[in-house]
């Protein structure tokens, strides 16, 4: 299995969150997962990496080269270099099995949400997840049940996010995962 995982490009202000990288890392190596991520050399992406490079785990990235110069990772077991963020998303998404986010900023909600979209409009099967540390996207996840509310989400794609508090909890989800039958 191939895990992208998306997370910030800074660590957070609570060690919390660097704990959390290692612990995802480590589950990962542990069940034998792929890492794909966003090739930097810094900030949670850097410690989920190096966590998993340590282990022995496989590595790829894929980072645009506007910021391969400074922020590339440099003992990745693979690194694509591609033209441009949209590539970049497109590249990891051919490249992974599942999706999950750690905490993070813009990108990284962007990035599932188009998982996430994807998967809803059918474009592909794969389970998409977070992990809520420290109740990082409580008010992310009360989003989502207000949409479902309001007649915005269908409930059976309200289900299609994968909620966890731990990686072993993410991982049994991931295990019972079934796509919803009707696309958007």
């Amino acid at each position: 299995m191939k895990l992208c995982v998306y997370c910030g490009s800074s660590i957070g202000n609570s060690r919390i969150y660097q704990d959390a990288a290692r612990q995802l890392a480590n589950a990962m190596v542990q069940r034998g997962i792929d890492l794909v991520y966003g090739g930097a050399n810094l900030g949670l992406m850097k410690i989920v990496a190096d966590t998993i490079l340590s282990g022995g785990g496989h590595v790829t990235g894929v980072i645009p080269d506007l910021l391969a110069t400074e922020r590339a990772h440099p003992g990745l077991s693979e690194l694509h270099v591609v033209d441009s963020m949209h590539a970049r998303k497109t590249k990891m998404f051919e490249l992974s099995d599942a999706f999950v986010a750690l905490p993070g900023g813009y990108g990284t909600l962007e990035e599932i949400i188009e998982q996430l979209t994807w998967a809803q409009l059918g474009i592909h099967p794969h389970p998409c997840g977070i992990l809520n540390i420290n109740g990082y996207y409580d008010y992310f996840v009360k989003f989502l049940d207000t949409a479902t509310q309001q007649g915005f989400i269908k409930p059976d794609h309200r289900h299609m996010l994968t909620i966890a508090n731990t990686p072993e909890d993410l991982f049994a989800q991931f295990e019972k995962y079934k796509a919803p039958k009707a696309a958007k």
